[in-house]
């Protein structure tokens, strides 16, 4: 199954947002008690997650915690792990192997002390260093239940700061990095590699480019940090019309082939085989999956 595409960041210890959230449009809601609550709010954003998580219909609920350095780590799992409705956990900063391992094993703990079936919380690797990015593959195999890794790619953000880099949309200063996280999220097999934040909110123009560019690289949804960003970013993933007409009539043609004892067919003058109809397959499949969702 892949992932949601839309994935909108709400501060958990806001009331009037997580309220508000409850009738958004958004493949998933990330609560967040991370970046977007000062450290006197946590325990609140922890009871907020508890309180809203359970209210959410349609929506996927994950959750942003804060970094196993921050010291909330452990209270952030043990408030969220066997709340109802929680698909996963999103880890923030995350920069080794090893890392990740920990994570794994707080969470089965608290998993198994709960009566929650093993690995049944999914971890999703936030990249925001430039050793985050070196180590993504690696990181990406440290645990079963991590399933992808998000690019943290906002501009003036953790990664952009620390390459000490310029940002735009479609220039080179942060490309190498978006494509080598995209790459490993690839070769672990992820099916939905996710993309960071556009944090222009004023900027609607400069969010579809970017998101057009993040799904022609291969990204299949993005995190979010205001509601406008929610019907381009469901839009901007899912395969168009054109696109659904052209690969439904590849698998047509190509199961046809197959019947009459051929590998191979073409369809509007392209060369169809067993690879071309994987990819057919993928889109449909995909498709289906978030029109199922919503």
């Amino acid at each position: 199954m892949p992932l949601p595409r839309s994935f909108l960041y709400v501060p958990a210890n806001r009331d009037k947002f997580l309220e508000k959230s409850l009738g958004l449009p958004s493949d998933a809601l990330l609560f967040d008690i991370e970046d977007s609550v000062p450290a006197a709010e946590k325990e609140n954003a922890r009871a907020g997650i508890k309180a809203y998580a359970p209210k959410v219909s349609g929506p996927e609920v994950w959750v942003r915690v804060n970094g196993l350095e921050t010291g909330y780590a452990e209270a952030d799992l043990d408030a969220v792990i066997g709340v109802k409705g929680l698909a996963g956990v999103f880890l923030p900063k995350v920069e080794s192997r090893d890392e990740v391992i920990k994570w794994d094993a707080m969470i089965g703990k608290l998993e198994a002390a709960r009566g929650v079936a093993s690995g049944a919380t999914k971890l999703v690797l936030s990249i925001e260093s430039a050793l985050g990015v070196l180590n993504a593959y690696d990181m990406a195999l440290g645990a079963k239940r991590v399933v992808s890794s998000a690019f943290g790619g906002a501009q003036d953000g953790d990664l952009n700061t620390d390459l000490g880099c310029t940002f735009s949309i479609d220039g080179p200063e942060m490309m190498h990095a978006r494509c080598h996280t995209l790459l490993c999220a690839r070769a672990a097999r992820f099916e939905s590699p996710l993309d960071g934040v556009y944090a222009n909110v004023r900027d609607p123009q400069g969010f579809e480019q970017d998101t057009s560019l993040s799904r022609r690289l291969g990204f299949r949804g993005r995190k979010l940090i205001h509601p406008s960003q929610i019907e381009p970013c469901n839009r901007l993933y899912a395969p168009s019309a054109q696109e659904l007409d052209y690969y439904s009539r590849v698998l047509e043609a190509f199961d046809k082939a197959v019947s009459q004892g051929s590998a191979s067919t073409t369809v509007d003058g392209k060369m169809i085989d067993e690879a071309m109809a994987k990819a057919a397959r993928r889109v449909l499949d995909q498709a289906a999956a978030w029109k199922k969702a919503g």
